[in-house]
């Protein structure tokens, strides 16, 4: 598969982790990011700024995949739009005006597109109502996508946690905790499971195997995040001091259906917040 070259746009966490998968199968896997620091072994590093388009006309590849998984630069609608909205758009100007036609481009989006917060059940054909500037700007990003000629696939992760994603550890560490009621349900997606599914479905478009325009990666877990906090905290012998009205900062009360991504075969590596966090309360409870 060498001569299948991977462009992943906004080489961090999840798209280093996507890297290494890729890599492993034998994808020629190239990185592009601002720093190109610390990218993982046989990523070949690019310089780039997505909200710059000079920048993109630097690249000199002809990508067969795209995977544009960009963190903005931090929670404010400049950064968004800058990370999102302007740097899809100009990745489609480069790749229109280089004539470059990539088999697929997988964008990582959020189901902050989604403005239910009264315990909805949401899929991919629920209409989208995003609240906040996020969701806004990321559904304004979709839509480039929809409305352009290249093919691509739209992956709204909820709730990413994993190693360096840890406030309701933290926070359940100090004694703090969800309320019981009103109920808030929660949804969530561990970091190597993101990876997981865009390496899956890279795989499967690679083998000619027909996939989706847009997917909502979640876990099996849509649970209370009363439930989730009150887990960690008997398993740390924490006693819980103080209620928490939002503990994820943003309050959001949803269930998140993952049924078309489980109907193309995916296997969870942690299926449920309970085997997700095991690891990282393990070593707490370690360290004590």
């Amino acid at each position: 598969m060498a001569d299948q070259q991977i462009l992943i746009v906004g080489c961090g966490d999840i798209g280093s982790r996507t890297a290494v998968g890729l890599v492993a199968r034998g994808y020629q896997v190239f990185g592009a990011r601002r720093s190109v620091a610390a990218l993982p072994d046989g990523v070949q590093a690019l310089r780039l700024d997505v909200s710059d388009l000079n920048s993109w006309f630097d690249l000199t590849l002809q990508p067969d995949y795209i995977v544009y998984s960009v963190a903005a630069g931090g929670f404010t609608e400049a950064s968004y739009q800058a990370a999102y909205a302007d740097g899809v758009r100009n990745m489609l100007t480069w790749l229109t005006e280089q004539r470059i036609q990539p088999k697929r481009i997988f964008f990582v989006s959020s189901t902050s597109v989604y403005g239910q917060n009264e315990g909805e059940t949401v899929d991919e054909n629920t209409p989208t109502q995003p609240q906040g500037f996020a969701g806004r700007i990321m559904l304004e990003a979709e839509e480039a996508l929809r409305n352009s000629v290249f093919s691509h696939t739209v992956l709204r992760f909820s709730g990413i946690y994993g190693p360096g994603r840890d406030l309701l550890i933290r926070q359940v560490k100090q004694g703090r905790i969800a309320p019981e009621v009103p109920v808030m349900y929660s949804n969530r997606i561990h970091s190597e499971d993101c990876a997981g599914v865009i390496n899956h479905l890279l795989v499967m478009d690679h083998a000619e195997e027909a996939i989706d325009s847009l997917y909502l990666a979640t876990d099996k877990g849509s649970v209370p995040i009363y439930e989730v906090m009150r887990w960690m905290a008997d398993e740390l012998e924490v006693t819980p001091t103080e209620i928490v009205e939002a503990p994820t900062k943003r309050r959001a009360s949803k269930c998140c259906l993952n049924q078309r991504l489980l109907a193309t075969g995916y296997i969870f590596q942690y299926p449920t917040y309970r085997e997700g966090y095991a690891p990282a309360l393990a070593a707490i409870k370690a360290q004590s």
